[in-house]
C-alpha cells in the first residue's frame, strides 16, 4: 500500500504537488507549455486570442489612474481667475446639468489654491502640485471632455464600461479581449483599489457579457494583494494531489456534459494561471526589496504618501512583467464642503507617487510604450457648498467640465488640449463625450472600437455602445 511515509515522488508528481491548492489542471498547463499537450495549447488561444493589433500601437500597456469622487478641474490643472471677481456672489446660471445637491441660494467661489504655469509648455498646475509639475513638459493635458451623468455610481459605470448603468465590459476587459496577455503567468487587467471599493463595486472592472476570464483581478490594499499562495498549514502533497486530482476528474465530465457554460472553462483556465501565477507574483508583490532611492521616489518613506506610492510602484512592477491593463483608485474627490482641506490632502497624497511613476518609467525605457491616464468621473462646478463666512465652500457635481490628462504611449506631450468657459462651468472648445476617450485609448493600444466587438443579446456590441471617434488632438 502506498502511504505518505514510504511513498517516493517523482519530478513530475513534486511539480505537480507546488500547485498548492490550484488543481490538477495546472500540470496539463505546464505540460502544454512544454509541448506535449497541443489541444490545451490550442483551447488556451481559443480563451486568450492574443490578437495582432488592429493598427499600429503607440502603446503596449495601460495605467488608468482613477480619481474616484470626481477631482475639481477649476483647483487642480484648469484655473479660473475670473472667479476671484465672483466671490460668494449668487449664481444664478441656468440650463446646465449641474446636481441640486443642496437647497436654497447658490453662490460662485473662488479656488482656495493658487495656480502657476509650469515647464517650457507652461502647463496650467495648482500651488498643491509640487512634484508633478517637475514632469509637466511629459504630459498632455485635455480640459473638453463631457460626461452625462452627475450621479457617482452611473457616472463611474460610464467611466468605466461606456454603459451608465453597468453591467457591460469594462475597459480593461475590452482591451486584454482584443490583444490577449503579454505575460501567461499574470493576469492581464488587474485593479488595485481603495479599502473600500468604489460606488458600483466590482462591476467597475466586469468582465460584463465577455467570457469572465477578462474580469479585473483585484489585489489587497494591505496585507498579502493575494491570499492563499501557499498550501494551508498541515496540508500535505500527497493529500493535496488527490484532492485536485478529484477536482480535475468533476470539473472535466462537468465540462462535457456542459460544453456551453462558458463560467466552467474560465474557472478551470484561472486554475492553470493561478498555478502559473506562483512563479511571478511574489517577485512582482515584493515591494519592500525595491532599493531605498526608488521607494523614495515614489514618496513610500512618508505616511502622506505611501499608500498610493505602493500602488503606483507596483504598477510599474506589472506593466514591466507585461500586464496590459492596471487600474489604480483613489477616493474621496467628492469636495462639496472644506474644499481647500479635502483636495490639498488629496493632492499631497498623490503628487509624488504619480511623478516617481511617471520618472520611473521614463528612466526604464518604459514610458513610450505605457498610456498613463488621469481623470475622475466628472468635473466640478464653480459654486455651491457656500457656509457662512465662506471658510468651509466646497463644489457641485459637473458632467458639463471635467479636466484629466495622459501620458506616455504615444500623446502629445507639453500640450494643453480643450478648454473650458471663463468660470470653468462647461467645456467650449474640442469638446467631446466619454465614448470619444474610450475610443482614443484604444486606438493608441492598436485597437479599433468599431471592429472590436462582441456578438450578445442579437447584435455585435462595442465599448463605445453605439461608436464614437477619435480625439486626434491628443494623438503625437
Amino acid at each position: 500500500m502506498c502511504t505518505e511515509r514510504n511513498r517516493h515522488w517523482n519530478r513530475r508528481e513534486f511539480i505537480y504537488g507546488l500547485g498548492a491548492g490550484i488543481g490538477a489542471v495546472a500540470l496539463s498547463s505546464l505540460e502544454a507549455c512544454q509541448g506535449n499537450l497541443p489541444k490545451s495549447i490550442d483551447r488556451l488561444k481559443q480563451h486568450h486570442p492574443g490578437q495582432s493589433p488592429m493598427v499600429i500601437p503607440k502603446a503596449k500597456s495601460c495605467i488608468f489612474l482613477t480619481m474616484e469622487g470626481g477631482p475639481s478641474h477649476i483647483d487642480t490643472f484648469d484655473p479660473k481667475p475670473e472667479l476671484r471677481k465672483f466671490h460668494l456672489k449668487k449664481f444664478e446660471r441656468q440650463g446646465e446639468k449641474f446636481s441640486a445637491m443642496s437647497s436654497g441660494n447658490r453662490y460662485i467661489v473662488q479656488s482656495p489654491f493658487s495656480s502657476r504655469k509650469v515647464g517650457e509648455s507652461g502647463a496650467d498646475f495648482s500651488e498643491p502640485f509640487q512634484y508633478l509639475a517637475k514632469v509637466a513638459d511629459d504630459i498632455c493635458f485635455y480640459r473638453g471632455l463631457q460626461a452625462e451623468s452627475v450621479n457617482h455610481p452611473t457616472a463611474l459605470y460610464q467611466m468605466n464600461t461606456g454603459n451608465q448603468f453597468g453591467g457591460d465590459p469594462s475597459i480593461g476587459s475590452w482591451v486584454t479581449y482584443g490583444l490577449g496577455s503579454l505575460n501567461e503567468n499574470l493576469p492581464s487587467f488587474i485593479v488595485l483599489p481603495e479599502i473600500a471599493w468604489p460606488q458600483g463595486g466590482p462591476s467597475n472592472w466586469s468582465n460584463g457579457f465577455l467570457p469572465a476570464e477578462f474580469q479585473g483581478t483585484p489585489f489587497r490594499p494591505h496585507g498579502s494583494a493575494i491570499l492563499n499562495l501557499e498550501p494551508a498549514p498541515g496540508v500535505s502533497m500527497y493529500h493535496q494531489k488527490e484532492s485536485l486530482s478529484l477536482l480535475e476528474r468533476i470539473n472535466s465530465a462537468q465540462q462535457k456534459s456542459h460544453p456551453e457554460h462558458a463560467e466552467l472553462q474560465a474557472r478551470i483556465n484561472s486554475y492553470e494561471l493561478a498555478f502559473r501565477m506562483q512563479m511571478e507574483i511574489p517577485d512582482v508583490i515584493d515591494i519592500d526589496s525595491e532599493p531605498d532611492h526608488i521607494k523614495a521616489l515614489y514618496g513610500l518613506n512618508h505616511s502622506s504618501t505611501q499608500t498610493f506610492g505602493r500602488k503606483c510602484l507596483m504598477a510599474r512592477k506589472l506593466v514591466e512583467k507585461g500586464v496590459r491593463f492596471v487600474q489604480l483608485y483613489s477616493s474621496g474627490w467628492d469636495s462639496h464642503d472644506f474644499l481647500a482641506r479635502a483636495h490639498g490632502q488629496l493632492i499631497k497624497s498623490i503628487d509624488k507617487p504619480i511623478a516617481g511613476l511617471i520618472q520611473d518609467l521614463k528612466q526604464r525605457g518604459l514610458l513610450d510604450e505605457t498610456l498613463v491616464v488621469w481623470c475622475g468621473e466628472f468635473g466640478r462646478t464653480p459654486d455651491n457648498g457656500f457656509r457662512e463666512g465662506g471658510i468651509a465652500y466646497g463644489r457641485d457635481h459637473n458632467p458639463e467640465a471635467m479636466a484629466l490628462w495622459m501620458a506616455g504611449g504615444g500623446v502629445k506631450s507639453g500640450h494643453t488640449i480643450g478648454a473650458t468657459d471663463e468660470l470653468g462651468a462647461t467645456a467650449i472648445e474640442t469638446v467631446h463625450p466619454i465614448a470619444d476617450l474610450h475610443v482614443t485609448i484604444l486606438r493608441l493600444l492598436g485597437l479599433e472600437d468599431h471592429n472590436l466587438t462582441y456578438f450578445h443579446n442579437g447584435r455585435h456590441k462595442q465599448l463605445s455602445q453605439f461608436g464614437g471617434n477619435v480625439i486626434n488632438e491628443l494623438i503625437a
